[in-house]
C-alpha cells in the first residue's frame, strides 16, 4: 500500500487487524510504502484487506493499494519486520500532525507518567517532517535516534494493545528530550524541567520576551495584552506594522473574545491546526489589539498544536503573541545555537531543548471569505508541506521547478510523487537563500535523484532562476524557463485538472510583479487555455513603472504614476518638491510599463490615504480590504468597462475612481466600488470571449472581499476556479512551473 502510509502507526494497525483475522505473516515499511505479508483462509485474507483500505489509521492517507497472490511461504507468526530499502524512495513524505486529544489529556494528568512531559506524541500525532532526516519512516532515520527508549517506553513500543505500540517518536521524561530556560546571556536558570513552564509562563506574565523552541522552529512570545512588550518586540524584531499570530490556550476561550464559525473552528482543530485569520470586529477580550495588528480588524490565531505549547498554554491561561523566531525577513531558526545568536538581541530568556530540528518550518495561515467560506490558504508550510496531495502519477522524467523569488518554494518530482516544499520567504534575504539552496540539495540527497529537467521563472534577476540555470549547467540538465503568469495559470488548472477539459478556460491573474514576455511588468492578465495552449489575450491598459523595485514598496509611486493633472494637490502632500521633479523627469523618459493589478490597489490605497509606505509586503491591498466591513451588490457602481480593444482602462478606472474621492463619497464606498468594477471587469471579458469558465491566481486573489463578490456576481452562469491545495499567492509558482512543463505546449 502507498500513500501516507509511514509514521502514521501503519503497521501496529496492521499487526493488530491481522490478529483479529487470525493470519501469520509480515508487515514493514518499504521505500514505495508498507508492504504486507499474510497467509490464513483465504475468507480472512480477503476481509482483512478490505477492511483496511476502507478503514485505515486515521491520519494516514492510501492513495494506491493491491492484492496479489504470491508463492507460499510459512510464517509462525504475525511481526512487524524494520523497514527493507531496496531501491529509491517513491512514497509521499510525512508532514507534521498536531497533538491528539489522547496525548494532550495525559500530559495534563498528574497521575499519568508522562504528566507535564512535552514531548509526549503517539502514533497518530507529533513531529515527523520536522525531524526526519531520510525515510522510509524508521526511529533510526529521524532526530528521535538520540534517545533512546526506556524500559516502560519499550513495553509500550512492544505492546500490540497500547497506541504507542510501534511509534517511532516514543519517549517519556525520563528517556526523552530535555529543557533548558536560559537568559540572554546564556546563562541557565537551573529550573528544574517539573516547573520549567511555570517559570516562563510567569516570566512571560512579567512582560519578557521569551524564545521558545517548538517542534518546527523557534517562536518569539510574549503577553498579548502587554501594549508595551509588544511594541518592544516590534521594534527588536524589525516588524513595524505586520500582524502578529496570537496563540490562544483553548478553543473556549478564544470563542469567548472572537466569533468562530464552523469551517474557521474546523481548521483550528484539524490535525494542521493552522493559524486562522478571524475578524476581530466583535474582540470582547483585553488584548493589545492595535499593537498586535496595527490598522487591521482581523487577528491570526492558533491553538496549541503541540506538548511545548499545550503545556505552556496551560500555565497561562492568557493569550500570547507566537510569531516566527527570527529578524523580519529572514527564515525562522531552528537550532538552539543559530537562536542564541541571531535572537539574542530581541528575547530575553531563551527556552531551549535538545531535540534536533532537521527541517525548520513557519506556521501555515489559512482565511475564510466572509459571504461564501471559500478558503484561502495565506501560507503552506507546517502540516501541509512537504507532500502535494494529489494522487496523479505524473511520468518518468526528474523534475525541479525552482519557483519564484519572494515567496519561494521548490516543487521536485523525482519518482511518483510531487513534493512541494514548505514555504521558505523571500530570496533576497542571504539566510532564506541558504536555506532555499539547502531544501534543493536535501530533496536532491533524499531521493538520490537529480533531475533531468529543470524549470525556471523567465525573471532573469530571480535569484531562484539563477540558481537554477547554475544547477542546470553543473548537472548538464535541460532547462525551461516558464513566464510568471502562466505558470499561475497552470497552477490552478492543474490544481482542479482542467488540463483536458474541452471547455476553453479564462485565466485571470492579477498580483504585484511578474516579467513579461514582452519586456514589461506583467500583473493584470488574461489569458485563454484550450487544446495544451496558453494565450495572453487581454491585460490592464499599461502605466508607468517607477524607480525599479521601490515602487512595490512605495504605494505613493503607483499613485504618482497613475496620477492625471488634476491629482497635483494630492501629489504635492505626498512628496517634496525634490522628490517631484525627479520622479517627473523618470515618468518622461520612461520605457517600461506594468500592468499590475497589485500596483493598481496600491495606487488606491496612497489616493485613499490609507498606505504610503508599506512595510511589509502587501500591507496596502490588505489595509484596503480591511476597510470593507459589509456590501450590498445592489448598491454598488462599476468605474469602468472594457475598452473597445477589449483591454482594462486603467486610467479610466483611476479616474473616475478620483471623483468619487473629490467628491467627498465615503472611503469604503469607493474601496467596495473599485472591487465590485475589478469583479464586472472579469465577467465582462468573459462573456465577450464566450467562456463559462474561470480561473484565478496571484497574490490579489487573497482579497476576500474580491472573491466573495465574484462569487455572488456570476451565480451559476460561470464556474469559478481559485487555488485549493496551494496559496494563490507565489507560493504556487513552482508547482504551476511543474504543471505547465508538463501540459502546456512549449
Amino acid at each position: 500500500m502507498t500513500g501516507q502510509v509511514q509514521g502514521v502507526g501503519f503497521r501496529p494497525f496492521v499487526y493488530v487487524l491481522a490478529q483479529q483475522f487470525n493470519l501469520k505473516g509480515t508487515v514493514s515499511n518499504n521505500e514505495e510504502g508498507v508492504i504486507i505479508y499474510v497467509t490464513g483462509l483465504e475468507g480472512n485474507i480477503v476481509s482483512f484487506y478490505n477492511k483496511l483500505y476502507k478503514n485505515p489509521p486515521k491520519v494516514s492517507k492510501i492513495s494506491h493499494h493491491s492484492l496479489q497472490e504470491i508463492d507460499t511461504e510459512e510464517f509462525n507468526d504475525f511481526q512487524i519486520i524494520s523497514s527493507q530499502k531496496t531501491d529509491k524512495l517513491n512514497l509521499p513524505l510525512t508532514p507534521d500532525f498536531s497533538i491528539c486529544d489522547d496525548c494532550k489529556n495525559e500530559i495534563s494528568d498528574q497521575k499519568n507518567r508522562r504528566y507535564g512531559y512535552p514531548f509526549t506524541t503517539c502514533v497518530n500525532c507529533g513531529p515527523r517532517w520536522a525531524i526526519t532526516d531520510t525515510f522510509p519512516f524508521e526511529r533510526s532515520h529521524t532526530a528521535m535516534n538520540e534517545f533512546e527508549m526506556c524500559d516502560a517506553c519499550k513495553n509500550e513500543y512492544t505492546d500490540p494493545t497500547n497506541r504507542r505500540f510501534h511509534s517511532q517518536t516514543n519517549s517519556c521524561s525520563i528517556c526523552g528530550a530535555t529543557l533548558v530556560l536560559r537568559d540572554a546571556k546564556g546563562s541557565s536558570l537551573d529550573v528544574p524541567n517539573t516547573v520549567i513552564f511555570k517559570k516562563a509562563a510567569k516570566l512571560l506574565k512579567r512582560g519578557y520576551i521569551i524564545a521558545i523552541k517548538n517542534t518546527g522552529g523557534y517562536l518569539l512570545c510574549c503577553d498579548a495584552s502587554n501594549k508595551t512588550v509588544v511594541n518592544q518586540l516590534r521594534a527588536k524584531k524589525k516588524r513595524l506594522s505586520k500582524p502578529f499570530a496570537i496563540l490562544y490556550p483553548s478553543l473556549s476561550l478564544l470563542e469567548q473574545h472572537l466569533d468562530v464559525n464552523d469551517q474557521q473552528k474546523q481548521a483550528l482543530t484539524s490535525t494542521e491546526k493552522p493559524i486562522v485569520i478571524l475578524p476581530s470586529t466583535n474582540f470582547k477580550g483585553n488584548l493589545a489589539l492595535m499593537e498586535l495588528a496595527p490598522n487591521l480588524n482581523q487577528l491570526g490565531v492558533m491553538l496549541p498544536y503541540s506538548g511545548i505549547l499545550e503545556i505552556l498554554a496551560t500555565e497561562l491561561m492568557i493569550p500570547i503573541v507566537a510569531t516566527s523566531g527570527n529578524i523580519h525577513g529572514a527564515p525562522i531558526i531552528g537550532s538552539k545555537e543559530v537562536a542564541a545568536d541571531k535572537l539574542n538581541g530581541i528575547a530575553d530568556y531563551f527556552l531551549h531543548h535538545n531535540l534536533k530540528i532537521t527541517n525548520p518550518q513557519d506556521d501555515s495561515v489559512v482565511k475564510y471569505s466572509p459571504k461564501f467560506r471559500q478558503k484561502i490558504l495565506l501560507r503552506r508550510s507546517r502540516g501541509y508541506a512537504p507532500n502535494y496531495s494529489d494522487e496523479t502519477l505524473f511520468g518518468n522524467e526528474k523534475i525541479m521547478a525552482m519557483g519564484g523569488h519572494l515567496k519561494s518554494t521548490i516543487a521536485f518530482l523525482p519518482n511518483d510523487y510531487l513534493y512541494i516544499s514548505q514555504y521558505l520567504g523571500n530570496l533576497d534575504d542571504f539566510e532564506v537563500y541558504n536555506r532555499f539552496t539547502q531544501t534543493a540539495t536535501k530533496f536532491i540527497n533524499l531521493f538520490e535523484q537529480k533531475p533531468g529537467v529543470i524549470l525556471t521563472d523567465k525573471h532573469p534577476g530571480y535569484q531562484s532562476t539563477q540558481y537554477g540555470i547554475e544547477l542546470s549547467k553543473k548537472w548538464q540538465t535541460k532547462l525551461h524557463q516558464i513566464q510568471h503568469h502562466k505558470a499561475h495559470f497552470a497552477s490552478v488548472l492543474g490544481d482542479h485538472k482542467l488540463f483536458d477539459d474541452a471547455d476553453t478556460v479564462l485565466g485571470v491573474i492579477w498580483d504585484g510583479t511578474g516579467y513579461g514576455d514582452d519586456g514589461h511588468i506583467w500583473g493584470g492578465e488574461f489569458f485563454h487555455y484550450q487544446s495544451k495552449e496558453i494565450e495572453r489575450v487581454s491585460h490592464f491598459e499599461y502605466f508607468d513603472w517607477l524607480a525599479g523595485d521601490k515602487m512595490a514598496k512605495e504605494p505613493r509611486l503607483a499613485f504618482f504614476s497613475l496620477a492625471g493633472d488634476e491629482m497635483q494637490t494630492e501629489i504635492a502632500q505626498k512628496f517634496s518638491d525634490e522628490e517631484i521633479t525627479v520622479y517627473q523627469s523618470l515618468k518622461k523618459g520612461n520605457t517600461l510599463k506594468t500592468s499590475s493589478v497589485g500596483r493598481l490597489f496600491d495606487a488606491v490605497a496612497s489616493l485613499l490615504n490609507i498606505c504610503d509606505i508599506n512595510t511589509y509586503e502587501g500591507e496596502a491591498a490588505i489595509l484596503l480590504e480591511n476597510h470593507v466591513t459589509n456590501y450590498e451588490l445592489d448598491n454598488c457602481k462599476s468605474y469602468a468597462k472594457l475598452s473597445d480593444d477589449a483591454t482594462i482602462p486603467t486610467s479610466l478606472v483611476f479616474e473616475n475612481l478620483y471623483t468619487d474621492v473629490r467628491n467627498g463619497v465615503d472611503r469604503e464606498v469607493i474601496i467596495v466600488n473599485f472591487l465590485y468594477t475589478l469583479a464586472i471587469l472579469v465577467l465582462q471579458m468573459a462573456k465577450l470571449h464566450n467562456i463559462k469558465k474561470i480561473a484565478f491566481s496571484g497574490g490579489v486573489f487573497q482579497n476576500t472581499v474580491l472573491i466573495d463578490m465574484l462569487r455572488e456576481i456570476s451565480k451559476n452562469k460561470y464556474s469559478l476556479y481559485f487555488n485549493r491545495n496551494l496559496s494563490p499567492n507565489d507560493e504556487n509558482i513552482s508547482f504551476g512551473q511543474f504543471m505547465y512543463y508538463l501540459h502546456v505546449k512549449n
